[in-house]
């Protein structure tokens, strides 16, 4: 919710401290001495590209410039929108670089906090994460210029890490079965979809009718209630999410196993088409549609219902389907859809291409983090705060170089080349995850796995393969 509130709230900030500060520029140069000679009857019309309101200009003789004087009459034309206008078109680079600020610090942060929670829990980082978001967001509701936004932005990616890492850490290394796992991470992804869900609306709805402020008030009104309750009101953390008793793997070896990195590469690819419609959508829409700013995170709307829907469904489904061929159809379904949304001519046109986004990012997110725990307890040491920090880091990297890179490309080819471009990196990259359909595991860690009834039966990835092994570790038992 803190995080996705700022989305329809900063291109349209933004673009209009850009714009009157271009506009009092203008007024100033007209007040130089060089002014002086134009005629004493000159007026100029300037045209707001994002009110659609018209002001006209006027110089007397001695050169000073008139009051501005608001034309109630509205353009005639659709030549009135914000359209290939460079000022417009510049926002695009400033927006994506500050939504990117976020996941870059948290892509740097993430490796800290990983191992962090092996040796201090996961109570700590969750209440110093809520802190560092609630300090951030007081930021955001008094910070009237871009500097100082850009440095809230980037202190969210320090809250979230610590927040995100630690939270998926405890529900995998509480809920050790892997279908049970699969359930509690999809509530948990729900919870997510939430604020993913109220956050652009409220944003949007709070700027247009009260203002920049009191939306992240409100929100930061609420990350204290949080904090609080949890300080107060939560009993003692259990056991099984406290310091780990036994030496994780480290970070550097679970990056060297290419199942974990297909399967980070699934949870970047996939996130990074809603990261570039972050930025570069809102701004489109003011370009095309002349949408208003509280249709710009209406627009968003559609997503965060598909997202909820999809955690929910795709949480326990994906475990008696194959996560890897969950992951398959999710990836390929939102390059599908992300190519469809600059065919829309009108906002009610974004709502089904968006949905599918929303729906197909929640199926990919939904099977590839319990996947990333399975792979530890099949191949690895089960402590769960690195490998989850490199999950993290993969969402970070899709939110980072997706608003980046998208913000350039939409400025030097537009907006439907992004989306042209990201649709077909995702529909190349979905096979890939076939290779998670039967991921090797060590031995020891099989039977590991079978003993404590953890594997719950690997089914889910490959039946066959399963009795397999274990006909195969009764047989070496026979021989010895």
């Amino acid at each position: 919710l803190f995080l996705q509130s700022a989305v329809p709230i900063i291109p349209s900030y933004l673009y209009s401290l850009d714009q009157s500060t271009n506009q009092s520029t203008d007024l100033v140069l007209k007040d130089r001495p060089e002014s002086q000679e134009a005629p004493p009857a000159t007026f100029q019309t300037i045209v707001s590209l994002y009110d659609h309101t018209v002001k006209s200009v006027g110089s007397n003789a001695t050169g000073r410039p008139a009051d501005l004087v608001p034309d109630t009459q509205p353009p005639q034309n659709s030549s009135a929108c914000p359209e290939a206008t460079s000022l417009l078109t510049n926002e695009n680079v400033k927006v994506g670089m500050m939504f990117a600020s976020k996941a870059t610090v948290q892509l740097i942060t993430n490796p800290f906090i990983g191992p962090l929670t092996n040796r201090v829990g996961y109570q700590l980082p969750i209440f110093v994460g809520f802190c560092i978001m609630f300090s951030s967001t007081i930021l955001f509701a008094f910070s009237s210029s871009y500097a100082l936004l850009f440095v809230a932005r980037s202190l969210q990616g320090v809250g979230s890490s610590c927040s995100s890492v630690a939270g998926m850490g405890m529900v995998a290394s509480v809920y050790t079965d892997d279908e049970e796992r699969g359930h509690a991470i999809g509530i948990a992804l729900g919870g997510l979809a939430l604020g993913v869900l109220v956050g652009p609306p409220f944003g949007s709805v709070m700027y247009e009718y009260v203002g920049k402020t009191a939306p992240f008030l409100i929100l930061a009104f609420l990350a204290l209630f949080d904090g609080g309750s949890r300080t107060l009101l939560y009993p003692p953390p259990p056991t099984k999410v406290e310091p780990e008793s036994q030496k994780g793997t480290s970070l550097l070896t679970l990056l060297k196993d290419p199942y974990i990195l297909i399967a980070a590469g699934a949870i970047c690819f996939g996130n990074m088409a809603i990261a570039m419609m972050e930025p570069t959508l809102p701004i489109w829409m003011m370009e095309t549609m002349c949408a208003r700013k509280w249709q710009l995170g209406v627009a968003f709307l559609p997503a965060s219902i598909s997202y909820l829907i999809g955690t929910y469904i795709f949480g326990s489904l994906a475990h008696r389907m194959g996560r890897w061929l969950c992951a398959l159809i999710g990836i390929t379904l939102v390059g599908v859809s992300v190519i469809c949304v600059p065919f829309a001519t009108s906002i009610y046109g974004l709502i089904l291409p968006n949905f599918g986004v929303g729906f197909a990012i929640g199926m990919v997110d939904s099977s590839m983090m319990p996947i990333m725990g399975y792979l530890v307890d099949l191949r690895h040491v089960s402590v769960y705060g690195s490998v989850y920090a490199i999950a993290d880091v993969a969402f970070c990297m899709g939110f980072a170089l997706g608003p980046s890179i998208g913000g350039s490309i939409a400025e030097a080819i537009g907006f439907p080349w992004v989306m042209a471009i990201i649709g077909v990196v995702d529909i190349l990259f979905a096979p890939l995850c076939f290779f998670l359909r039967n991921p090797p595991g060590q031995e020891e860690k099989i039977a590991i796995l079978m003993d404590s009834n953890c594997s719950m039966k690997t089914r889910s990835y490959s039946t066959q393969d399963t009795f397999y092994q274990r006909d195969s570790m009764d047989q070496e038992a026979d021989g010895f």
